[in-house]
């Protein structure tokens, strides 16, 4: 069994249980997305497609296994994956009723800074990230690795930032000043860089 691939399935899931509460809620509203929910699922199944069917014509055997790496990738992917998976599900508790699935500020809402958001303004989407990246290196195969990092990084990575632009537009105009003084003294995806 691809215990990398069950950490798909389990993302997916937690996934879809916050679609479900924020229907429960009255919640979801995608007029403010911009379009962006459709594209971020859709480039991250291309992700996640493009590094399962890598191992179709790379398998994992044929390289590394002959340098005994196997395992070892295997276990940095899924290792990988779990950091994400908790990053954002901490991130997502932090929030609580604040968090959508969608592009949703309350009126009332205030700015968060404490957990994973004293770092980044948008850890819910650094923790995505690390589940694919993850991924891709789990599948331990020279072509998933370039993937992960081509695929799972660089096409995910231009939909979340379109996405916070339109995040943060609706932040700016609901919460004004507090929010832009957060922005500024925080980084949008990793700690420190960017």
């Amino acid at each position: 069994m691809n215990i990398a691939l069950v950490g798909i399935w389990v993302w997916t899931a937690v996934e879809v249980v916050l679609r479900v509460r924020d229907r429960l809620r009255h919640r979801g509203s995608t007029a403010r997305d911009g379009g962006t929910r459709p594209l971020i699922v859709v480039l991250v199944v291309i992700a996640v497609a493009g590094a399962e069917l890598s191992d179709v014509f790379l398998p994992s055997s044929s390289v590394l296994l002959l340098l005994g790496a196997h395992a070892a990738w295997m276990a940095a992917g899924v290792a990988i994956m779990v950091v994400g998976l908790v990053v954002r599900l901490w991130a997502i508790t932090v929030l609580g009723a604040a968090f959508r699935t969608t592009v949703e500020v309350d009126e009332d809402q205030v700015v968060v800074d404490n957990g994973p958001y004293r770092w980044v303004r948008h850890p819910s989407y650094t923790g995505a990230l690390l589940i694919i990246v993850g991924f891709g290196i789990a599948e331990a195969n020279l072509i998933s690795v370039l993937l992960a990092v081509v695929l799972a990084v660089v096409l995910p990575v231009l939909a979340f930032a379109l996405r916070i632009r339109v995040e943060e537009r609706a932040r700016v105009e609901t919460m004004g000043a507090p929010y832009e003084n957060y922005r500024a003294r925080t980084k949008g995806l990793v700690p420190g860089v960017w």
